[in-house]
């Protein structure tokens, strides 16, 4: 008896949302980096990287969300909800992990219903290229 089905709807929604996830970060990783060089090299002043770090993790789930609900064809603004509390879960654990004076605090909270909400609307855009 075969108990471990290859193609499984669960297993390949699992690996999209690895895919989108991992498609997020890289997206993050090149904003933040522009944004690094635009500080740096720029009159952009150092007040505006709060307002850049939201506008970067917005795209960034957004874009994951985006990803995964145009694989899944179904329920968009479901699965963009979980990739934008997925996105903050593994950050917020990599900040407890490397972190040491890392709280969970009223920002943490912010940046997690905002991940929600770019992941809900990031989903219904998804759902609605896909059809």
């Amino acid at each position: 008896m075969n108990t471990h089905v290859k193609n499984s709807p669960k297993s390949a929604l699992i690996k999209t949302y690895g895919k989108g996830l991992i498609r997020s970060y890289v997206v993050s990783l090149i904003l933040f980096l522009i944004s690094a060089i635009l500080v740096t090299y720029t009159g952009v002043s150092e007040q505006m990287v709060p307002a850049l770090v939201s506008c970067v993790t917005i795209v960034s789930v957004a874009y994951a969300s985006i990803y995964v609900s145009i694989h899944s064809k179904s329920k968009g603004w479901v699965h963009g909800a979980v990739v934008g509390i997925l996105y903050m879960i593994v950050i917020i654990l990599l900040s407890a992990i490397f972190i040491p004076e890392f709280v969970l605090d009223r920002v943490v909270y912010y940046k997690i219903g905002i991940c929600c909400v770019s992941g809900v609307v990031g989903g219904m855009i998804g759902v609605n290229v896909s059809s």
